[in-house]
């Protein structure tokens, strides 16, 4: 069976991507390789932050499953910088949370735009 071993995310700053990522979630340090500040989650993979050109990045969308205490405090970090977030990925329900299928999921932007989603039970779970 195939597994997700790293990806690459376009960063208008892969310094400033990889530490905003490792602080809300509470991770490690960001390590260096090549051109690239990687992020490990804890199931091995990685997020390789590479800085480039902000005109050409394409806002994508990161899902993290995390536990409810990985939850409350990436929560309140997020609170914290007074930073907004949404209850969906379109933004239409700001400054709430939700809770398919029985547990809690957020969404919020990356300093690069991208979509981050935390979530505390699998969608269908």
């Amino acid at each position: 069976m195939a597994e997700l071993n790293h990806t690459i995310v376009h960063s208008r700053d892969k310094r400033a991507g990889a530490a905003y990522l490792t602080e809300i979630l509470g991770l490690p340090e960001p390590t260096s390789f090549g051109p690239f500040r990687v992020v490990r989650v804890a199931n091995g993979v990685d997020l390789d932050f590479m800085d480039a050109d902000p005109a050409t990045i394409v806002p994508q969308h990161y899902a993290f499953l995390v536990s409810d205490d990985e939850f409350d405090a990436a929560f309140a970090r997020i609170t914290a910088r007074g930073q907004e977030y949404w209850a969906d990925p379109g933004g239409s329900r700001p400054g709430e949370i939700n809770t398919h299928d029985g547990g809690r999921g957020v969404y919020f932007d990356d300093p690069s735009g991208h979509r981050m989603e935390f979530i505390t039970v699998p969608y269908g779970g």
